[in-house]
């Protein structure tokens, strides 16, 4: 039997590598930074596993020249990180702590210098603590505020950068943070949840302006959303509009607004128990819809939902911590449920249909939008062997399975031209700290020793050659 030809993806296809400031970079206190909203939360007992911080994490702050030579060594073209919001603006007002976005400045010329492209997402959940004291992300200056940072960012770094993401996952900022409790700032009021995430899609639209008021126009603006691939568990009506309401909630409510200019009305309908959505003001829906010159999709697993029987009603977050309160607001009719099959460390099903699910809907949902995976990744438990080496094929099937899925949807005509493994580098993995390892970089936490697993090697591999290498090659 002849052997199956090797997946090949297009020549200009961007393989990459994410991680993002506060789970990996540590230095908290150094040049002048102040708390995040993710400091003080993981400062809080009870909130982390095992009480545990970022404050130190893997150390990148003081060793990103050795990351950057491991990712030039493991022959990556691109890498995404994010901006520490305190570092840079330590109050979320005024001017910049130069010291702070000195960091930022070496970092990019070491990734160019080694022929990386950095990718800059802008927030991905450190909120400066001062303005989560003033109110957070349900009040609407906080938007102005991120407009304001991400000018001042767009011009230290806009020469040099390319491509930029205004917001990582607002669904979790806005919906985990106010809504379950369940990541930073801890707060349980759903209809804060929802002014959370007009006013983070405000941010966005905002912060989109003052980037390309300064950089130049060839630059790439985009946001990275973790919309869900929800599935009815089946036909029935019931089912399908528990689908409907869980999808509104978990993209419509952002890409609704950002490339189509409003809510949709089955969310305004839903939520009506919950909100009135007077803070919308004359203008905003307009200011949210700026052009875009990409989308990104981070994607995991996807979301099984049914009605929920009425004497069995249970408060579920579908995946996302453990709360007494659901990060679905006005959807305490949903029932989630656990598809059959294998599973991550995190519980989550395994099933990269959803990823081509989720690539399609974009390519319908925005077309000629050039789209980017920007994370899609798995936990395992992975430990050294006793040769020092670590071996982790359950990653390395699961990124086979989750590229195949990308290659079928850009054979189906979706243009997908990158892809960023989450993560480069074992970190803190916010309120689950040190326990999950998402990683394809093994990080020994007392040492700070990296070492590669199987699956940094054979990711390596098919970004050197733009094809999928065989998958029994990662024992190699």
């Amino acid at each position: 039997m002849p052997e199956a030809s090797p997946v090949s993806f297009p020549s200009a296809f961007l393989w990459g590598a994410a991680t993002s400031a506060y789970q990996i970079e540590g230095a908290v206190r150094e040049d002048g930074r102040t708390p995040s909203i993710w400091d003080t939360f993981s400062h809080t007992p009870g909130k982390t596993a095992g009480g545990e911080t970022g404050d130190i994490a893997v150390d990148h702050y003081h060793r990103y020249r050795d990351d950057v030579a491991l990712m030039k060594e493991l022959g990556l073209g691109a890498y995404r990180f994010s901006i520490s919001w305190p570092r840079v603006q330590p109050t979320g007002r005024g001017p910049a702590v130069q010291r702070g976005l000195d960091f930022y400045r070496r970092l990019v010329d070491e990734l160019l210098a080694a022929g990386i492209k950095p990718a800059v997402t802008l927030y991905h959940w450190d909120l400066p603590q001062e303005l989560e004291d003033a109110g957070g992300w349900p009040e609407r200056d906080t938007a102005y505020r991120f407009a304001e940072y991400a000018q001042i960012v767009g011009e230290a770094l806009g020469d040099r950068v390319e491509q930029w993401i205004t917001l990582n996952e607002p669904w979790c900022a806005a919906f985990l943070g106010y809504a379950s409790g369940v990541h930073a700032p801890g707060r349980t009021d759903p209809a804060a949840s929802l002014r959370a995430a007009h006013h983070l899609n405000l941010a966005h639209g905002l912060g989109t302006v003052a980037l390309r008021s300064v950089m130049p126009a060839h630059n790439s603006v985009a946001i990275s959303l973790n919309t869900s691939a929800v599935r009815p568990l089946s036909q029935q009506p019931a089912d399908l509009a528990a689908a409907q309401k869980i999808d509104d909630l978990s993209g419509g409510i952002f890409h609704g607004p950002i490339l189509h200019g409003a809510y949709p009305q089955t969310l305004l309908e839903a939520t009506a128990p919950v909100t009135d959505w007077s803070h919308v003001e004359d203008g905003d829906l307009g200011l949210i819809r700026q052009p875009l010159d990409a989308i990104c999709l981070n994607y995991y697993t996807p979301t099984v939902v049914s009605a929920a029987d009425a004497d069995s009603r249970v408060r579920s977050s579908g995946g996302h911590g453990e709360s007494d309160h659901s990060p679905w607001p006005a959807a305490d009719d949903v029932a989630f449920h656990q598809p059959p099959g294998e599973r991550t460390e995190m519980g989550w099903s395994v099933d990269p249909t959803g990823l081509h699910q989720l690539i399609m809907r974009y390519h319908r949902e925005a077309p000629g939008l050039p789209l980017y995976i920007s994370e899609n990744g798995a936990a395992y438990d992975d430990k050294p062997g006793a040769d020092g080496t670590v071996h982790d094929p359950e990653r390395v099937a699961y990124l086979d399975g989750h590229l195949k899925a990308v290659r079928r949807a850009i054979t189906d005509g979706a243009d997908v031209r990158g892809y960023y493994l989450w993560s480069l580098l074992d970190n803190f993995e916010w309120a689950y700290g040190y326990e999950k390892r998402f990683g394809a970089v093994y990080v020994d936490y007392a040492s700070q020793e990296r070492i590669p697993k199987s699956s940094a090697l054979w990711y390596g591999r098919a970004a050197r050659t733009g094809s999928l290498p065989p998958v029994e090659s990662a024992a190699e």
